[in-house]
C-alpha cells in the first residue's frame, strides 16, 4: 500500500512539473500600442520542429503549454504584420516565463496585399459573441445603424426602430462599450453605416457588463484610424425615396498620436402607409371605422465624431473624443376616418385630419478614457469619464374637419414638448492576473442621468389658444446607478470557468409640476453570472447563467401622450417597475475548413415581465406598458457559417421558442401560451472583375400574445458593388425592402371592440454609393519609422 502511494506521488509530481513548462506573454500593434487577437504563436525545439502553436484571445494574451525542457524557438506571424522570431530556453528552474507585451511592426507592403487579395468573412462566430464586420458587407454599406443591425445573426430592428435580440427588445445597445443617448428614442438611424467598424452580440455577459437587457448586449464599435501617416475616405449616397448622405472622413497616426475623425450629413425621406379596420360598442350601438393614414416624413441630420489616442509611454495611453449629433426632423400626416353603422352599413361620419411636425434635437458626448498596462502580462488599469447632455425642441399643429354629413371645422389643436438630459458617467476597472493561468477582475461604476420634459396641449378658441384636456405639466426624472462587480476566471485543462457578481443599486425620483405623478423607487439586487466551457479538439461547449435586470426607458415611463391620431394614443406608466431576469444557456461551438456551426439551447425566466396593454376609454384606444407576474421562455438556436468556394460565403440562421405569459391588469387576465420561430437566409457572391453580390431573406414567424396577434412579416434585401480604381474606390447599388413585402399586419381584440392594422413606414428604398479611400503616407517611411522605434 506504501508503494502504491509512493507511486502515485511520484506520477502525481511528475505530471504536475510537465504541466508547468509554461510561456505566455501579450501581443501589440507597435504603433498603435493596440492587443491583436488570434495572432499565431508556434513553438519549434532546436531541430525546428513544430512543437505546439496557440492563438491569442481577445485581448491578445497567449499562452503556451507543457512544453519540454531546453532551446525553443517562438515564431509569431499575423496577415499584413512582419513575422517577429524569439528564441530562448526552459530550464528547470524557469519553467514558467512570462514575455510581458511584444509588438509586431505591420508590412505596408503585405497591407496593400491583404486588401486586395485576402478578407475576414463579414460574420464571425464566437463562442461567447458574434461578431459582424460592417465593411465586409455590401447590404449596410449605404444606409444606417439600422441597416447594419438586420444583416446582424439574431438581431433584429422593427421598422418603428425598435431593437430585438432573439425576439426579446429587453437588449442593452452600447456604443464602443458604454450607454449612450445615441440608442434611445430610434436615434440609431443618425449614425451612417459608414461609421461602424463592427458589431458584437453578447446573448450571456459577464459581471464586468452592465445588468441592463435580460436578452443581452449589442455592441456598436464606431471606426477608428489604423493606418499610419494620413489616411481617410469619402462617401456619397443617392437614393429613393429620397436618401442622400456625405460621409468623409481623415485620420493621422504616428507612434505618439492618432488622431480620428468622422462626419456625416443626411436628408432622407420616409414614406408611410397605415391602414386599419375596426368594430366596437358605442353607446350600444355596433360602429365600424376605417382608417387611412399617409405619412412624409423628412429627416435633416448633421453627424461629427472627432478624438485622439495619446501615447504618453508604452505603457500609459489616453483618449479623448467628442461626439455631436443634431437632427432637424419636418414630418406631414394625413388621417382619414370613415364611421359607418354596423347594423345597416350605412355610413356616419368622415372626419379628416392634418398635422405638421417640426423637431429639433441636438446631442453632445464627451469621453476620456486613461489606459495603464504594466509589466506583468495581462496587468491593466482603465478609467473611463462620459459626459453627456442633449435637447429636443417637437411641434405638432393639427387641424380637423368633418367631410360628411356636412362640412364642419373643428378647433386647431398644437403641442409642444420641450426636453433636455443631462448625464455623467464614471467608470474604473482593474484586470489582476494571479498566475498564467488566473485572472481577477473589479470594478466600480456610478451614473447621473437628469431628465426634463415641459409637454403642453393648446386648443384654439378664435383668436386666443387655451390648454386642452388640462394638459400642462413638467416632469422632473432622476436616475443614480452605482455599481461594482469582481469576478475570477481559471482554467483546470480543457475547463474553463469565470464566476462573477455585480451589485447594482438604482435610485429613481419621477416628479411634476401638479404633484400627479410622483414616484421615488430604489431598490439594490446582486448579479451573478457563470460561465464554464470545455474545449475539445475542435469544438467547444459552453454553459452559461446570469441574472439580468430590464429597467423602464424613459419613454416607457413618460406620461404624456401625443394628439396625433384621433383614435389611438400611446401613454407612458410611471408606475411602471423593472422587471429581472434568470438566463441559462447551453451553446456549441463547431468549426470544419469550410464550415462553422453553433447550436445552443436556451432558458429564461423574467419576473414582473413588461408588456403593452391596450384599453379602450371615451371611445379611444390607449397603449401603455405594464407588469404582469412573468414570462418564461425556452428556445434553440442555431447559426452556420458556409464557405464551400472562395467565392461563396452562406450564412443561416434559425430561433425558435416557446413561451409562457401569466398575469393580470384592470380585471383582464392575461395568461397565454405560444411559440414563435424566425429564420435569416444571407448569401454573399464575389464575382470576376471584383464584383460582389449580396442577398438577405427575413422571416419572422406569427407573435401573439393574450389581446393580439401579429402575422408573420418577411422581407428581402439584395446590393451589388464594384471595387475600381487600383482598388481605392467602391460602387454600391442596393434595395431595402424590396417588392414591399415588410408589411407589419395586427389584430387586437377586447370585450367590447375588435380592430385589424396594416403598418408600412417605410417602402422599398434605392440606393446608390461611391466611396474613395485615400492614404497619404510612403510606405518606404512607415518602414522607417518602425525600424527606428525597435532601434
Amino acid at each position: 500500500m506504501k508503494t502504491l502511494i509512493t507511486n502515485l506521488l511520484i506520477l502525481f509530481c511528475f505530471a504536475a512539473n510537465a504541466q508547468q513548462a509554461s510561456i505566455s506573454g501579450e501581443i501589440q500593434d507597435n504603433t498603435t500600442k493596440e492587443t491583436l487577437p488570434y495572432v499565431t504563436v508556434t513553438a519549434k525545439d532546436s531541430a525546428l520542429q513544430t512543437i505546439t502553436i496557440a492563438i491569442t484571445d481577445e485581448r491578445g494574451i497567449f499562452k503556451l503549454q507543457n512544453l519540454p525542457v531546453g532551446p525553443l524557438t517562438l515564431t509569431f506571424s499575423f496577415m499584413g504584420y512582419q513575422p517577429f522570431v524569439q528564441n530562448l530556453e526552459i530550464t528547470s528552474t524557469s519553467q514558467k516565463m512570462e514575455l510581458g507585451i511584444i509588438r509586431l511592426q505591420s508590412d505596408a507592403i503585405q497591407l496593400n496585399a491583404i486588401e486586395i487579395n485576402s478578407e475576414k468573412p463579414n460574420i464571425s462566430l464566437k463562442l461567447d459573441k458574434k461578431i459582424f464586420e460592417v465593411g465586409k458587407d455590401v447590404l449596410s454599406q449605404n444606409g444606417s445603424a439600422h441597416d447594419v443591425l438586420n444583416g446582424v445573426p439574431s438581431v433584429a430592428v422593427s421598422p418603428t426602430g425598435a431593437v430585438s435580440l432573439r425576439g426579446n427588445s429587453s437588449v442593452l445597445v452600447l456604443i464602443n462599450g458604454r450607454q449612450s443617448g445615441l440608442t434611445q428614442n430610434n436615434a440609431l438611424d443618425q449614425i451612417a453605416a459608414d461609421q461602424i467598424e463592427r458589431i458584437e452580440v453578447i446573448t450571456n455577459p459577464s459581471s464586468r457588463y452592465d445588468a441592463s437587457g435580460s436578452a443581452g448586449i449589442i455592441n456598436i464599435v464606431l471606426k477608428k484610424n489604423k493606418k499610419s501617416g494620413f489616411s481617410g475616405q469619402v462617401r456619397l449616397v443617392a437614393g429613393s425615396p429620397n436618401d442622400t448622405r456625405f460621409n468623409p472622413s481623415i485620420n493621422y497616426k504616428s507612434d505618439k498620436i492618432s488622431l480620428f475623425s468622422n462626419f456625416s450629413v443626411r436628408s432622407s425621406d420616409y414614406v408611410g402607409l397605415y391602414t386599419s379596420n375596426q368594430s366596437s360598442i358605442n353607446n350600444g350601438s355596433p360602429v365600424l371605422m376605417n382608417h387611412v393614414q399617409n405619412e412624409d416624413r423628412h429627416d435633416n441630420g448633421k453627424l461629427l465624431y472627432f478624438g485622439a489616442d495619446f501615447f504618453i509611454s508604452e505603457k500609459q495611453t489616453i483618449t479623448a473624443a467628442f461626439l455631436k449629433n443634431a437632427t432637424h426632423d419636418n414630418d406631414k400626416t394625413h388621417l382619414l376616418y370613415d364611421y359607418k353603422n354596423a347594423v345597416n352599413n350605412v355610413q356616419d361620419s368622415i372626419l379628416e385630419r392634418n398635422g405638421k411636425s417640426l423637431e429639433k434635437r441636438d446631442y453632445n458626448q464627451l469621453e476620456f478614457n486613461y489606459t495603464r498596462t504594466f509589466k506583468k502580462t495581462g496587468k491593466k488599469w482603465t478609467v473611463d469619464v462620459q459626459y453627456d447632455w442633449w435637447n429636443s425642441d417637437k411641434n405638432w399643429n393639427l387641424s380637423t374637419k368633418r367631410l360628411a354629413p356636412a362640412v364642419v371645422d373643428y378647433p386647431g389643436i398644437r403641442t409642444s414638448s420641450v426636453g433636455q438630459s443631462k448625464d455623467l458617467l464614471l467608470q474604473t476597472d482593474f484586470i489582476q492576473p494571479i498566475d498564467s493561468i488566473s485572472i481577477l477582475e473589479f470594478g466600480i461604476k456610478t451614473e447621473i442621468r437628469k431628465v426634463t420634459s415641459d409637454f403642453l396641449a393648446e386648443q384654439q378658441k378664435e383668436n386666443n389658444w387655451e390648454i386642452y384636456q388640462n394638459i400642462d405639466n413638467n416632469l422632473n426624472y432622476k436616475e443614480t446607478i452605482a455599481s461594482a462587480y469582481a469576478q475570477f476566471s481559471s482554467k483546470i485543462g480543457r475547463f474553463n470557468y469565470m464566476a462573477g457578481l455585480r451589485t447594482e443599486l438604482t435610485r429613481i425620483a419621477i416628479t411634476d409640476l401638479k404633484n400627479t405623478y410622483s414616484a421615488d423607487k430604489e431598490y439594490n439586487k446582486l448579479f451573478p453570472t457563470l460561465n464554464m466551457s470545455y474545449k475539445f479538439k475542435a469544438s467547444t461547449l459552453q454553459l452559461n447563467y446570469s441574472k439580468r435586470i430590464n429597467r423602464p426607458s424613459l419613454y416607457a415611463l413618460y406620461p404624456f401622450n401625443e394628439l396625433t391620431d384621433l383614435n389611438a394614443q400611446y401613454i407612458g406608466n410611471p408606475e411602471l417597475n423593472p422587471s429581472y431576469s434568470d438566463v441559462f444557456e447551453l451553446a456549441f461551438l463547431k468549426t470544419w475548413n469550410k464550415f462553422t456551426l453553433n447550436p445552443s439551447i436556451y432558458y429564461q425566466r423574467e419576473k414582473g415581465y413588461i408588456q403593452d396593454f391596450t384599453y379602450r376609454e371615451n371611445d379611444i384606444f390607449f397603449a401603455t406598458p405594464i407588469n404582469i407576474d412573468h414570462e418564461i421562455r425556452t428556445g434553440i438556436e442555431l447559426s452556420t457559417l458556409y464557405n464551400p468556394l472562395k467565392w461563396l460565403q452562406i450564412n443561416a440562421e434559425m430561433n425558435f421558442y416557446r413561451f409562457e405569459q401569466k398575469g393580470n391588469y384592470r380585471g383582464e387576465i392575461l395568461d397565454y401560451n405560444g411559440e414563435t420561430f424566425t429564420c435569416r437566409l444571407n448569401t454573399q457572391l464575389k464575382l470576376p472583375s471584383k464584383f460582389s453580390f449580396q442577398g438577405r431573406y427575413n422571416f419572422r414567424g406569427e407573435q401573439r400574445n393574450a389581446q393580439t396577434i401579429n402575422n408573420s412579416l418577411q422581407s428581402i434585401d439584395f446590393g451589388l458593388s464594384k471595387i475600381f480604381l487600383k482598388d481605392k474606390a467602391t460602387l454600391v447599388f442596393d434595395v431595402t425592402n424590396a417588392f414591399g413585402l415588410r408589411q407589419n399586419k395586427s389584430t387586437t381584440i377586447g370585450t367590447d371592440y375588435f380592430f385589424t392594422e396594416n403598418s408600412i413606414p417605410n417602402a422599398a428604398r434605392y440606393r446608390l454609393s461611391f466611396v474613395y479611400r485615400f492614404n497619404l503616407t510612403d510606405p518606404k517611411m512607415i518602414r522607417q519609422a518602425n525600424s527606428a522605434n525597435r532601434n
